[in-house]
């Protein structure tokens, strides 16, 4: 016998999940026309492996390698560009017109001081995540760089990883409507960072990981203002490593909602999902981590699953760097422009903040990351 509307409470029972062909969309890192500059990589750190990993891939140009400690310059040199030179001051950089491009790959204090004498020197940035530390300071350095001509990109290489970067152009394109809600869960082994620096960092989870989902979440709400963000933290049972791994955020909008939860103590069973309800569909994502996601597209035609060719890592730093190079060529703000990527930052400081209050706080309210 059929169910009645009584039988079901209102819960659907009509989904149409006829199978369709998936859109093409433009998801993978696009490169410019011709503009392949000389790049200065700064700082040598283990992410910066990710990093010449897609630019030797892209044929890119990185002609200077630096860091204070040269042996791991040297060690990249060997690895990925062994005609690059090796230096020690950054300063260094500025003085050489055939470098452009820089990429700022240094802690953020250190990256803090960077900023205004590469921009006085005319150089392109693509600067690590997080851009600033400081709202009012990355608006100075925002304005200055306007001001000169330069283009800053950061390096939010979550917009590019394949599934949030098709995504993304899918809700650009119009294809689920009018975003309605947004919901990521994240349920991963984080407790690597044990003995590392990283350990000393208590808002290790929304602040140095998270960035990257309150930034996918400014590109899937764009258009909206977020009015008020709450955040939460607690300490697993029985986690192993000093910041607490259990975080989860709200934020709200006018007539709709962004979720975030992270479970970074999950010792077995890790799961990674995206889900992003429209007025005309809906898009998610699934998989076990970061790199291995299958997307659905759910609309009243049916659905699709495209597809995807490539991985967050390393193709995620390609299309950051990539994107920046475009943006020079074509005389225009980066799509992960560091006036954009301040949106990202306001959340993030105002969920840190939340934490802290245990009340809901406006975005840009705080200023500043506070730990």
């Amino acid at each position: 016998m059929p169910l009645t509307p009584d039988d079901t409470y209102g819960l659907s029972t009509g989904s149409n999940r006829k199978e369709i062909p998936a859109p093409e969309l433009p998801y993978r890192p696009i490169e410019p026309a011709r503009y392949r500059p000389k790049i200065g990589l700064v700082g040598c750190g283990g992410i910066s492996v990710q990093h010449l990993r897609a630019y030797s891939a892209a044929g890119y140009d990185v002609a200077v390698l630096c860091d204070l400690n040269p042996q791991k310059a040297r060690a990249l040199q060997e690895r990925f560009y062994p005609q690059a030179a090796i230096c020690t001051d950054w300063h260094e950089l500025l003085t050489r017109d055939d470098v452009e491009v820089l990429d700022l790959a240094a802690h953020p204090a250190q990256r803090a001081e960077m900023f205004e004498p590469a921009i006085e020197a005319g150089k392109h940035i693509l600067s690590q995540k997080p851009f600033v530390t400081d709202l009012d300071f990355g608006l100075r350095i925002v304005e200055k760089a306007e001001a000169r001509g330069v283009r800053i990109a950061v390096n939010q290489n979550g917009r590019w990883a394949p599934h949030w970067s098709w995504m993304r152009q899918a809700i650009a394109a119009g294809h689920i409507g009018e975003v309605v809600s947004a919901r990521a869960a994240v349920s991963w082994d984080h407790t690597w960072i044990k003995g590392s620096v990283f350990e000393s960092i208590h808002f290790i989870v929304l602040y140095d990981f998270g960035i990257h989902w309150f930034d996918i979440m400014s590109c899937f709400m764009r258009g909206k203002t977020p009015r008020r963000v709450y955040a939460s933290v607690a300490p697993a049972t029985g986690q192993q490593v000093a910041p607490p791994l259990l975080s989860q955020v709200l934020v709200e909008y006018e007539n709709a909602q962004a979720s975030l939860s992270f479970d970074a103590d999950t010792l077995f069973g890790e799961q990674d999902r995206t889900f992003v309800s429209g007025t005309r569909g809906a898009l998610w994502s699934d998989g076990p981590d970061l790199n291995t996601q299958a997307v659905t597209l759910a609309t009243a035609e049916g659905r699709s699953r495209p597809a995807l060719s490539g991985t967050w890592f390393p193709d995620g730093f390609h299309g950051t760097m990539a994107e920046l190079l475009r943006s020079v060529e074509e005389k225009r703000e980066p799509e992960n422009g560091s006036r954009n990527n301040l949106e990202s930052l306001a959340l993030c400081f105002a969920a840190l903040e939340s934490a802290r209050r245990h009340e809901p706080v406006a975005p840009w309210s705080a200023r500043s990351l506070r730990e």
